[in-house]
């Protein structure tokens, strides 16, 4: 029986993943939240117009698509 658990053990282990990419993009969008936050906080009219507001709004939907496509991928 524990011929057959170490096998299933390996098996398990080839196929995993490295989750760098994922923890990557996870920090840089994490990071991306708190630098828009403190500049939220310190600039009372931020940001400064509407196609200011629809850049950081994409930016922000890209960095979100990639931590979970990078999730999936690494999953």
């Amino acid at each position: 029986m524990n011929a057959l658990a170490f096998i299933l053990a390996s098996a398990e282990g080839a196929e995993e993943h490295s989750k760098t990419a994922f923890y990557v993009a996870g920090g840089v969008l994490a990071a991306w939240a708190v630098l828009v936050s403190l500049v939220g906080i310190s600039r009372p009219s931020f940001p400064g117009s509407k196609a200011a507001a629809r850049t950081m709004m994409l930016l922000t939907a890209l960095l979100v698509a990639g931590v979970m496509s990078t999730a999936v991928i690494t999953a």
